[in-house]
């Protein structure tokens, strides 16, 4: 059904893809794999007829013979959504926040005249009840939603017209476990129900391996390595897909080196937020964090898992000091930073986001992102002693002094999560709090920050609350793990007891919704 005869892409003359050559058949599930850069989105962007200004093409792209790198925009618009439908990475930037989800996935209809009206709101009920939202109503807003039910609607608006291809471009790289198992066990039934096939888009070899029928490994443009799946991972004959297994399951090397001396001591906390409105009144307070109680010692690596809404992130700000608690204490470096933290403190607990450019200014060059935590410290350095010290940042997470005039955008998601590791460690802390903060990287990318992370301890003695949705991940870096459910700790110990015997039906779901890859010994030879 569709055709990639040595598609070959190229944007103000830089090569992008390089005589790609792909097929996909009706109904099946493939998979195109390869890390950030290597020209996935790209090929599915070609296919859509959304290719950037500037870009030339080679090749053909073809739907049942039909050259679609030939067609006119006219056309395209027809094919799009009828023929050919997109799921993006994050849905809330794929949704327009200001209309409602109703309307969204009506629009799809009205737009290709199929339906108007009432009708086309009765479908979009439909298809919305059809992706799991039957509990949802029309009239609610994207901001209303959490992120797997977002990536629902944006699933009901592509499958509205009944496309031939669905293509999904990363759709689950920001889900928990759980809702991650979800969404792919949806897409996986929509294309059995539906007769549709499905383009897959991911980095990690894990989500693919109990989906896809057929992968293709991309590297730099150019497809290395394509057949049956089984056969793909079980052979890995070229190099990078070899690369690519083993970045999907990598653990740094560590040496334990806690210390029985805890820097963080949370006890009984509770935190609660108003209930939504009822009338005039107010409903029950939602309570988000209930009881909870832990330490983080000396040189520790501490894991909080946990699915989206469990209450990891409100317990976060409180521990940070952004957010009140309404019971309980929080000791930190000895000292109760409830109700409000000591300005002395914030130097000692810094933090590394999920989205490092979401926290940076845009305008503002290398060396003013990273010193700007210097504003903490009694006595700030400066001049040259304040450029030595973000040049020292740099170095230690293996950038360039010379780095310190770019901007932002310069620099490719690993390296921007390596500038906001470099601003967190520029006031010398001793706790480090990685919220999600290698979630959003491809797993070759990912593998290189986790040897950062082991090597920095190391060096620097650091303790880590690592925040994460992905157990292989918190598995490999950590030395014990708390697993949080509707706000409390269900569940806690050393993080290969936890994994390999754990006690509480959660952390057994938690496990079990997981993606793998599968044991060697499983793959046919």
């Amino acid at each position: 059904m569709i055709a990639l005869d040595r598609l070959s892409l190229a944007i103000h003359v830089t090569p992008i893809l390089r005589e790609v050559t792909l097929q996909i058949t009706p109904g099946e599930i493939f998979g195109l794999v390869g890390e950030s850069g290597s020209g996935k989105s790209m090929t599915a962007l070609a296919l859509m007829g959304l290719l950037p200004r500037g870009a030339e093409t080679t090749g053909a792209a073809r739907l049942d013979g039909t050259d679609l790198l030939t067609l006119s925009e006219t056309d395209l618009c027809r094919l799009r959504g009828n023929e050919i439908a997109m799921i993006f990475q994050e849905p809330m930037t794929a949704l327009n926040p200001v209309q409602t989800i109703g309307d969204q996935v009506a629009e799809t209809l009205t737009i290709h005249g199929k339906a108007k009206g009432a009708q086309a709101r009765r479908i979009a009920r439909d298809r919305l009840d059809r992706v799991g939202l039957s509990q949802v109503a029309l009239d609610r807003y994207p901001h209303e939603l959490s992120g797997g039910q977002r990536q629902r609607v944006c699933i009901a608006a592509a499958i509205a017209l009944h496309p031939r291809l669905l293509i999904a471009d990363e759709p689950t790289t920001a889900l928990d476990v759980t809702t991650q198992a979800q969404i792919l066990d949806l897409l996986k039934d929509l294309v059995a129900e539906e007769g549709m096939s499905l383009l897959l888009i991911t980095h990690d070899l894990a989500v693919v391996a109990d989906m896809a029928d057929r992968i293709a490994v991309m590297n730099r443009g150019e497809i290395v390595e394509t057949g049956p799946t089984a056969q793909v991972l079980a052979e890995r004959r070229h190099p990078y897909t070899r690369a690519l297994f083993a970045a999907s399951s990598h653990a740094p090397d560590r040496a334990p080196q806690s210390a029985p001396e805890p820097l963080l001591a949370v006890e009984r906390v509770h935190r609660h937020y108003p209930g939504p409105r009822q009338g005039f009144r107010r409903g029950p307070p939602i309570e988000a964090v209930r009881g909870v109680s832990f330490e983080l010692h000396k040189g520790e690596s501490l894991g909080l898992v946990g699915e989206s809404g469990c209450g990891k992130s409100t317990l976060t700000r409180a521990i940070l000091g952004l957010d009140p608690v309404q019971g309980g204490d929080i000791r930190l470096f000895g000292r109760s930073i409830v109700p409000v933290m000591p300005p002395e403190l914030r130097a000692g607990i810094q933090v590394v986001f999920q989205d490092p450019y979401g926290s940076f200014n845009p305008r503002w060059r290398v060396e003013r992102l990273i010193a700007e935590p210097f504003h903490l410290l009694p006595d700030a350095p400066k001049g040259e002693d304040r450029r030595a010290q973000v040049a020292e940042a740099l170095r230690a997470v293996h950038l360039s002094p010379d780095d310190m005039a770019k901007y932002p955008h310069e620099f490719s998601g690993g390296q921007r999560q390596r500038i906001a590791i470099a601003r967190a460690l520029i006031t010398r802390p001793r706790i480090l709090v990685l919220d999600e903060a290698v979630s959003a990287l491809d797993v070759s990318v990912r593998a290189r920050i986790l040897d950062l992370l082991a090597e920095l301890q190391g060096e620097f003695g650091l303790s880590y609350l690592f925040i994460s949705h992905d157990l292989t991940v918190v598995r490999a870096i950590t030395d014990r793990v708390l697993v949080m459910q509707a706000g409390e700790i269900v569940e806690e110990g050393p993080t290969e007891a936890v994994f390999d015997t754990p006690a509480h039906p959660y952390t057994r779901q938690l496990l079990a919704a997981a993606p793998r890859l599968p044991d060697l010994t499983e793959l046919p030879a």
